[in-house]
């Protein structure tokens, strides 16, 4: 009989890209790639609006010819646009799917792959996230997914490509750098609180997963005062960089090794941005903020953590984040309740007063 492989203790499943290409120009050698992975046929280009549509359009003509392409925008990263794009490949036939964009269209592309059985290539527009490479979507998609399909998001797998093309990332505006910074320096709490799981709740580790995780973070760290100028090498570092946390997703069989509190803090942000009304700030810089604090109740070196994120240009503050004060208390005290993530907030939490305190502690808040 034959049974789905599932990530455990005794047999593990490692889903991870076959192919991945970047430097100037990478943009170009799409079909070669296409074409040594047998990616052929009939193929749907999901991109967003504005700038990430007009790359997509430029790859649509290169492609046309050679396979047949149908481009579908995407308005905003939710669960309409998966539909949309599952609705007219089912029309098309399509056998595979190619995302060109930030976050959301990659996003996109990952799910609507998924639910259709066919595989996908990612060519990133920008280095603002670490999904680039492995097979998570972010929480609020995700979450949207389980409402729409009545079960959590099964089968989703890493792309088979990564196109990254630097010339078009070091296009993208600073604060996607910055950003991409602050979502890799947050692997040094994501990790230590999957440490902490596993100690305390017996929870899976991969120590390898950890290892490469942590890797990609210092690689970054490193870096620090490069990143803020944009020069291809310093692109280059970072892509690698945010690509290896993929990858560690991938080895890991979940978002473990990348994402902690300090995520569920940023999820807090958004949903309190969403319910007030306001924009939130970058994902990777309210990582950022707080990795810094979540540092601080690890015992980690929260000072360190701050001062490479300044070399970075990354904003350290509420203020310089464009985040209201009150939202950052207000995150801080809800944050363990976003996901079923054993973390250093515990079950419990932490009071507005202790969430007050740890803010200004960190200099957070002033």
């Amino acid at each position: 009989m034959h049974g789905k492989l599932t990530s455990g203790k005794g047999l593990e499943k490692i889903e991870s890209p076959r192919y991945i290409i970047f430097g100037p120009n990478a943009i170009n050698h799409t079909m070669d790639i296409l074409y040594n992975l047998g990616m052929t046929g009939t193929a749907i280009i999901v991109s967003g609006s504005s700038i990430t549509a007009k790359i997509a359009e430029d790859l649509t003509s290169s492609l046309d010819g050679e396979i047949s392409v149908y481009h579908v925008v995407t308005a905003g990263g939710r669960i309409n646009d998966v539909m949309k794009v599952i609705e007219e490949a089912l029309k098309v036939k399509a056998d595979f799917l190619i995302g060109v964009g930030g976050g959301r269209p990659l996003d996109v592309t990952k799910l609507a792959a998924a639910k259709l059985g066919v595989r996908y290539t990612v060519v990133p527009t920008s280095a603002s996230h670490d999904g680039i490479a492995s097979p998570a979507v972010n929480f609020s998609l995700s979450k949207q997914a389980e409402l729409k399909f009545g079960d959590s998001i099964n089968g989703m797998e890493a792309p088979t490509a990564v196109i990254a093309d630097t010339n078009i990332i070091n296009r993208a505006p600073l604060i996607a750098f910055k950003s991409g910074f602050g979502d890799l320096v947050a692997k040094f709490t994501a990790v230590r609180d999957w440490e902490l799981a596993y100690k305390l709740k017996d929870e899976p580790y991969s120590e390898y997963a950890a290892s490469m995780s942590l890797l990609s973070a210092k690689i970054a760290m490193d870096h620090a005062s490069e990143i803020k100028f944009r020069l291809e090498e310093s692109t280059r570092i970072l892509v690698k960089a945010l690509i290896g946390s993929g990858v560690a997703i991938s080895i890991a069989g979940s978002s473990r090794p990348a994402s902690g509190s300090e995520h569920m803090f940023s999820h807090a942000l958004d949903k309190i941005s969403e319910r007030e009304g306001v924009k939130s700030a970058p994902h990777g810089i309210q990582c950022a903020l707080g990795t810094i604090m979540m540092a601080y109740l690890q015992g980690q070196d929260w000072m360190w953590i701050r001062d490479k994120l300044k070399k970075a240009g990354v904003p350290t503050t509420a203020e310089e984040a464009g985040i209201k004060p009150d939202m950052v208390v207000k995150a801080l005290t809800i944050a363990h309740k976003i996901r079923d993530r054993y973390t250093i907030l515990g079950v419990s939490g932490l009071t507005p007063r202790a969430a007050e305190k740890l803010a200004r502690s960190t200099r957070v808040i002033q």
